[in-house]
């Protein structure tokens, strides 16, 4: 039955694209857009009205009497923000949309930041600011890049991106002094520049249940490849390919779940369509903005994958009077993709005016008005972003595809018109090549986690005086003091192997580098104890005994106990003819070192909010995650013995042989100036730092503040690997990290510098709930 009337607000596309869906509903006899668009005029079901004002609040109540109206639909945020809600309300006509202090959640960024902030929604960091001098102070005291935001409304254009602290400060004074968004300006949210992909949610609510439509990601740039001054929005496709079922999850659990929640806990409970922009960082999810509307173009994008079992309509309603959680959302498994036409000059300087032609598009595409009128039969431009194509599709690739395949046979034809060429390129990008994990190749560094949380009760059955039988450390420890040798030193034992690095070490036929890899995996753990290592000892298996290779390898194992002034003392050489395999061999090695109680590491108690992160350069790979590396290079169809594409002085396998480099020498003169160690060997930076580090404190680096050896950017380019796994995989060109308190980190970085190369990399910072142990900023800046 055919009972509502619906008076829709706005003119823009993304009104086309409520009227176009609102008009399929059944329940829908009629919608009056005020005061509507080209694209509205010809939509079934609706009738542009232009006798009152969109700003005419009183005038649009009197209208809704007078036609019946029993459900209005505001589009923009302005009548949102300026309390449109309330004078339906208290004319007892539904109205789909918050309450006027409900939208403060768009009309004043200082509002959303801060109650972020309250409710433990990840976002960035951030200031406010409404005096321009102290604005331009607090440019002056950061290091990190910013975002600066006028906190009132402006429409959608009051977001800045300084690439210089020149270009922040001249923002500020156009802002703040020159006015350059009116009062919109008359505040600032000067937040940290957050990395990674951005996406948008448009999630239904009832002020309890949530509804969410599918993760979009828009192009806010004018120009291809994501340059030029912002727009409201170039294009959009969904979903997006990093949509993932545990994503979304994660965005629902972390994010809307704790706003809706907030915004009760705050007296003003939100009704109607949140729009909800997002930051994908590297740790995580994080809330760039809250709008309190239906985005643009990200309506035109996702209402067309919404099935026709849905009734938009009874959707509304069901937000307006509290019944959402009685509703599905049925979305079709397709994609789709729209693309913005603009006016030439756009976002400058633009024409009005200009005659359009517009034919019916083909099959599977929709045509969405924006800034157009009728002029008599006439369709004319009358905006910035004019009007816009949408093609769903069984696949991303077919729906961006048919939608420029309409335009460029002239679906739609006006005079300077302007759109860019590459909508859902990061989309296109990121499927070139398929992702490669170290878990698809046979390594999953979380089962192994989960290995060591397996076998911790057994190990603790053995604890005795002087040992902790606890394991998780760089090595294992026993106080001789305790065991009946007074005044004895701090035992430190480690043991390791060197992984399928030795497959190319046998595919080469060179084995001495390995054989330096043994030992400096295990003396390398001894000093991060802040141990002085002793004495080695290796593990040589092989299925029959070839002298040369075995030779060559002991004499590795030699020059690496003498880099790290370690004594060879013995060793065991086993042949197994039918555990391995024709010239396959396997090697451990365990190192002993010594320690006083005083000089242990990592001083836990006595690391603090703001010590610094030292770095010492990595020689490469090192030796984890060759079974990765492998897997690239034999997917790039490459030997061992080709020209290395990251260095033309060496093969392939001769670089990745280069040994792990031996810190012991270079760290032994200041381990009594420092706090903490961390090797970064089999897990990354991720998984490595946070083990020197107290439960209270967590590890923020800054990727990009060393160098990168680019045998890691060939691997991440042609292995299409995450940046994340990068991290969470290799060294990343980093193979040590110190702690050292901020006061005498220069002094200690000079010592280091006369044989390592030496990048101050990060902080300590206090550890938030649910923070991870390791947060590497700019992360997604590796590209």
């Amino acid at each position: 039955m055919a009972d509502l009337r619906i008076l829709l607000i706005g003119n823009g596309g993304r009104e086309h694209a409520l009227a176009w869906k609102l008009s399929q509903s059944s329940r829908v006899e009629s919608i009056f857009a005020v005061p509507g668009n080209g694209g509205t005029a010809t939509c079934p079901k609706v009738t542009n009205i232009t006798s009152v004002s969109a700003e005419d609040f009183r005038g649009l109540v009197q209208f809704a009497q007078s036609n019946g109206i029993n459900l209005v639909v505001p589009g923009p945020e302005a009548p949102l923000v300026d309390g449109v809600e309330g004078f339906f309300k208290k004319a007892g006509i539904p109205c789909f949309g918050p309450s006027k202090k409900a939208a403060r959640l768009e009309g004043s960024k200082t509002y959303s930041k801060d109650f972020m902030k309250k409710y433990n929604v990840p976002t960035a960091a951030y200031e406010n600011f409404s005096d321009y001098n102290k604005a331009v102070s607090y440019i002056d005291s950061i290091s990190h890049d910013v975002v600066i935001k006028a906190t009132g409304l402006a429409a959608g254009k009051g977001v800045i991106l300084p690439q210089t602290k020149e270009e922040a400060k001249e923002a500020l004074k156009q802002i703040m002094v020159g006015k350059a968004f009116g009062a919109a300006g008359e505040e600032v949210v000067i937040e940290e520049l957050l990395l990674g992909d951005e996406l948008s949610v448009l999630t239904f609510c009832d002020g309890y249940t949530i509804r969410s439509l599918p993760l979009a990601q828009d192009h806010k740039r004018i120009f291809d490849g994501d340059q030029g001054p912002n727009t409201g929005g170039m294009g959009c496709y969904a979903p997006t390919n990093i949509a993932t079922k545990e994503l979304t999850e994660q965005i629902d659990r972390e994010i809307l779940e704790p706003t809706i929640s907030g915004m009760r806990r705050e007296k003003q409970p939100f009704r109607g369509v949140l729009f909800t922009g997002l930051m994908i960082t590297s740790s995580g999810p994080k809330v760039l903005e809250y709008n309190v509307r239906f985005g643009d173009p990200e309506t035109q994008t996702v209402l067309p994958l919404l099935s026709s079992d849905t009734d938009l309509a009874e959707i509304m309603l069901a937000c307006v009077e509290g019944y959402l959680d009685n509703c599905h959302l049925m979305v079709e498994n397709k994609f789709s993709a729209t693309v913005v036409l603009a006016a030439g000059g756009y976002p400058g300087a633009y024409t009005k005016g200009t005659p359009m032609t517009v034919q019916v598009p083909p099959a599977g595409s929709t045509i969405f008005h924006a800034g157009t009128k009728l002029d008599g039969s006439q369709l004319k431009t009358s905006g910035g972003r004019v009007i816009a194509i949408n093609t769903v599709g069984d696949s991303l690739r077919a729906a961006v595809d048919a939608s420029y395949a309409a335009l460029f046979s002239k679906v739609i034809e006006f005079e300077g018109m302007f759109f860019r060429k590459d909508i859902a390129h990061r989309a296109f990008r990121a499927l070139s090549k398929e992702a490669m994990t170290y878990a698809q190749a046979g390594v999953d560094i979380q089962a192994g986690n989960d290995f060591v949380e397996k076998i911790k009760k057994a190990v603790a059955s053995t604890k005795r005086p002087g040992a902790d039988a606890e394991i998780g450390g760089f090595g294992g420890e026993i106080d001789l003091s305790q065991c009946g040798y007074p005044d004895a030193p701090i035992l430190v034992g480690a043991i390791d192997g060197v992984g399928t690095k030795l497959m190319i070490a046998q595919s080469m036929k060179k084995h001495d580098t390995v054989g330096i890899d043994l030992v400096a995996m295990n003396v390398n753990d001894l000093i991060v104890q802040g141990a002085t290592p002793l004495m080695f000892l290796d593990y040589y298996g092989c299925s029959k005994l070839d002298l040369p290779s075995a030779a060559a390898f002991v004499e590795g194992v030699a020059d690496g106990c003498r880099q790290s002034g370690c004594a060879l003392v013995g060793g065991e050489t086993a042949e197994m003819p039918g555990m391995y395999q024709g010239e396959d061999y396997d090697a451990a090695g365990c190192a002993v070192g010594a320690v006083t109680a005083s000089g242990r590491l990592p001083q836990k108690d006595a690391m603090a909010e703001g010590d610094v992160l030292l770095g010492l350069g990595s020689h490469g790979v090192h030796s984890n995650g060759f079974s990765l590396v492998r897997r690239i290079v034999q997917n790039a169809g490459l030997e061992y013995s080709a020209k290395a594409p990251w260095d033309e002085c060496k093969t392939i396998g001769e670089s990745l042989l280069t040994p792990t480099r031996i810190y012991v020498k270079s760290l032994l003169p200041i381990v009594g100036q420092i706090k903490g160690l961390a090797h970064i060997t089999g897990g990354g930076l991720i998984e490595n730092v946070p083990r020197m580090l107290p439960d209270a404190l967590a590890a923020e680096i800054d990727f990009g503040t060393w160098d990168m050896p680019p045998v890691f950017r060939w691997l991440k380019a042609n292995g299409n690997v995450a940046p994340v796994e990068m991290c969470r995989t290799f060294n990343s060109g980093i193979g040590m990290v110190i702690a050292v308190e901020r006061a005498k980190a220069d002094a200690v970085a000079q010592v280091l510098s006369a044989s390592e190369k030496v990048y101050k990399i990060g902080r300590l910072v206090r550890r938030e709930q649910g923070q991870q142990g390791c947060v590497i900023q700019r992360l997604e800046s590796w590209v």
